[in-house]
């Protein structure tokens, strides 16, 4: 360990308030929905600030962006980032931090005239969140071969906008092709987005796995009908089964319990008036788990309430899978390495699981990898309130300096 080299906590703060005047909203927070206007003003920025600090910039097909520092011998680099995509109603630090923390590592080595003996890579993935389009993770997903490059390009948005043309729009077509990476390893600074580090007064997380992820879209379909003048024993309510729906995926995450969890996130009704029966509602169904055999069983049983549901009121359903990621370990070794530099930096430690989806699960895939958590003030992300203590921002980038020197050797 460099043990006397230290990031500048003031100049990462700085870059943080300056990306999140792009998009910003109003009493704080920041909109910058993947391939937008916004998007495409922050995509400019964090590039004028990888070439600033003397980085070979790279683009490919898919959007995501490589700022390359080479090392003293030529091979894979090692890898930090994430994504400055943001939910329609997002913070300052989900994502951004990670890539800016990536930047003040280099600038870091800049000001002490180390050159690492592999080179460092700093990126950005195209439409981490999936707020726009879906899946999410689709940048990185692309990246490591996981997705075919046109799939991707070919999906529509909740705007019903095509990836490909709103690329297009912002420059965000890159020259350089997508397929799997030649990465040595793969380290991502994250804010915890829940509540267990602040709750266990802990510093740093060590995260050992990401949790399966499955998105769905239900459309439910029956008849528009005076909501006055229509029996309920002869109505096909199509809201009503929404509303079901919703109370369910609640009974049913309650029920198996453990890590389980569920969300009714978007509901749409049809015509949406306070006097028709609705004859059209359309929801999505967001199930995660750490353990795939229990994701799998909220699957099944959501998928047999709603074909009883549909049979019973008369009413026809359609199903659309968005996403479906099964949990992902991390390298041990890797979680090793992220625990011992925080305990010999100081910082108090616990290894933990990652209840969000994060760039890190995809680049699992293709090489060694691990993630660093810092709290979330009162556990509170994809909200205009989202914080994480200035302190704890510089303890995980610094965390973040040790591990990339540590691989780097």
């Amino acid at each position: 360990m460099h043990e006397s080299l230290r990031i500048d906590g003031a100049r990462l703060l700085e870059r943080l308030r300056s990306l999140g005047e792009l998009g910003a909203l109003p009493g704080g927070g920041v909109c910058r929905l993947a391939f937008s206007e916004e998007d495409a003003w922050g995509r400019e920025r964090v590039i004028g600030w990888m070439k600033a600090l003397g980085l070979e910039v790279s683009m490919d097909a898919m959007g995501n962006v490589f700022g390359l520092r080479p090392g003293r011998e030529p091979g894979p680099p090692v890898m930090t980032g994430s994504h400055i995509d943001t939910v329609r109603t997002g913070g300052l630090y989900d994502g951004t931090l990670g890539v800016l923390a990536g930047l003040e590592v280099v600038e870091t080595l800049n000001e002490a005239g180390m050159t690492t003996q592999r080179p460092l890579c700093v990126a950005f993935f195209s439409n981490e969140e999936g707020s726009r389009f879906a899946p999410d993770m689709m940048g990185s997903l692309v990246y490591v071969g996981g997705m075919a490059l046109e799939e991707a390009l070919a999906t529509k948005g909740i705007d019903g906008e095509r990836v490909a043309d709103c690329m297009q729009a912002v420059g965000a077509c890159g020259e350089q092709a997508v397929g799997r990476p030649d990465v040595h390893a793969f380290v991502e600074l994250h804010i915890e987005q829940g509540p267990v580090l602040e709750e266990s007064g802990i510093t740093i997380g060590a995260v050992e796995r990401v949790q399966g992820i499955s998105w769905t879209e239900l459309t439910f379909t029956g008849v528009s009908n005076h909501a006055g003048t229509t029996p309920m024993r002869m109505r096909r309510d199509a809201g009503h089964a929404a509303m079901a729906t919703g109370a369910f995926v609640r009974e049913l995450v309650t029920r198996i319990g453990g890590d389980q969890v569920g969300t009714v996130g978007a509901l749409a009704l049809s015509p949406n008036l306070v006097n028709v029966v609705p004859n059209c509602a359309t929801l999505t169904v967001d199930l995660r788990n750490t353990d795939n055999d229990q994701l799998t069983r909220a699957e099944r049983e959501l998928g047999e309430f709603i074909d009883a549901l549909a049979e019973r009121e008369g009413i026809q359903v359609e199903s659309r899978q968005l996403a479906r990621f099964d949990p992902v370990p991390f390298d041990p070794a890797m979680v090793d390495r992220v625990e011992s530099c925080a305990s010999a930096l100081g910082h108090s430690v616990m290894r933990m699981p990652s209840g969000a989806g994060h760039d890190a699960q995809m680049l699992a895939r293709v090489c060694p990898t691990s993630m660093i958590f810092v709290p979330s003030v009162n556990g509170i992300s994809h909200n205009i309130e989202e914080f994480t203590e200035s302190a704890d921002l510089e303890a995980g980038a610094n965390v973040l300096l040790q591990v990339m020197l540590d691989l780097s050797r």
